[in-house]
């Protein structure tokens, strides 16, 4: 996996990475329940682990902002960044929820 790093990215570059991957993430996860609702499984499990690829890069951003501010490096505040954030937190919650929902369909469907 490519190590996404901030060095070099304005702030502003920095929210979109982060609304990008967690954008794609959120799209391959609803993406995957449409799938599923097909009778695609393998499909569906697939886009889930892609997503959870494209998440694991906006994380890894995520992470890396608050180890700048925990090292002392104040990270300016923005309604973007705010956004970018929330937009995380969001697909996070989603990757959560159809995680647990296509097992559960998987097992009504036997």
């Amino acid at each position: 996996m490519e190590k996404k790093t901030l060095e070099g990215l304005t702030e502003e570059q920095v929210s979109f990475q982060l609304i990008l991957h967690s954008g794609n993430a959120r799209s391959k996860l609803l993406q995957s329940l449409k799938q599923f609702r097909e009778g695609q499984e393998d499909e569906a499990f697939g886009l889930m682990k892609e997503a959870e690829e494209d998440l694991r890069h906006a994380h890894g951003i995520h992470f890396q902002l608050v180890q700048q501010e925990a090292g002392g490096e104040k990270t300016p505040f923005s309604l973007l960044l705010m956004h970018a954030e929330d937009h995380l937190m969001s697909t996070m919650t989603i990757k959560e929820l159809v995680g647990e929902l296509l097992p559960i369909f998987q097992s009504l469907k036997q």
